[in-house]
């Protein structure tokens, strides 16, 4: 069993959201379109294409920072920490005198990005681990993790 307390901050909540939208069809579409702008803009001598293509790269990771900044102030959950309980049965998450629990079979698959290892609940929702919060715990809650999941659903790199 790991125990541990959490706090999502904006910073952990953009990495999240980075890492779901351009690992999302819809964000290698976008990326590749403003990389695509971009080379047609420099070969052609087209401007108006250098332009499009930095608005599409950039557009993306703005929008999402500010609403990351938005919904760490204004989404109550975010406000305090979260506690979380990792054992045999799956993941135990409780704030204040709300508690829920999601068992491993319900897990869609595991991932890490340089900040943070990250559980999807669903295809959308998730249960975010940052790395600095973890300390000592962090090779547990992998263990945990890998230990719990088919392989198949787990990507988490150290």
């Amino acid at each position: 069993m790991v125990e541990l307390d959490v706090k999502i901050g904006s910073k952990e909540l953009y990495d999240f959201m980075l890492m779901h939208h351009y690992n999302s069809p819809g964000g290698i579409m976008g990326s590749a379109l403003g990389a695509v702008c971009i080379l047609v803009a420099l070969s052609n001598h087209q401007w108006i294409f250098l332009i499009l293509g930095v608005i599409l790269l950039l557009y993306l990771p703005w929008t999402l920072y500010l609403k990351s900044k938005q919904q760490s102030v204004t989404n109550a959950s975010f406000k305090e920490s979260l506690h979380y309980i990792l054992d045999d049965d799956g993941i135990t998450i409780s704030q204040g005198e709300v508690t829920e629990h999601q068992s491993w079979d319900q897990m869609v698959k595991a991932v890490s990005t340089g900040r943070s290892i990250i559980v999807y609940t669903s295809k959308v929702n998730a249960t975010i681990f940052p790395k600095a919060q973890l300390g000592d715990q962090k090779a547990n809650v992998i263990a945990m993790i890998s230990t719990h999941m088919p392989p198949r659903k787990v990507k988490i790199r150290n």
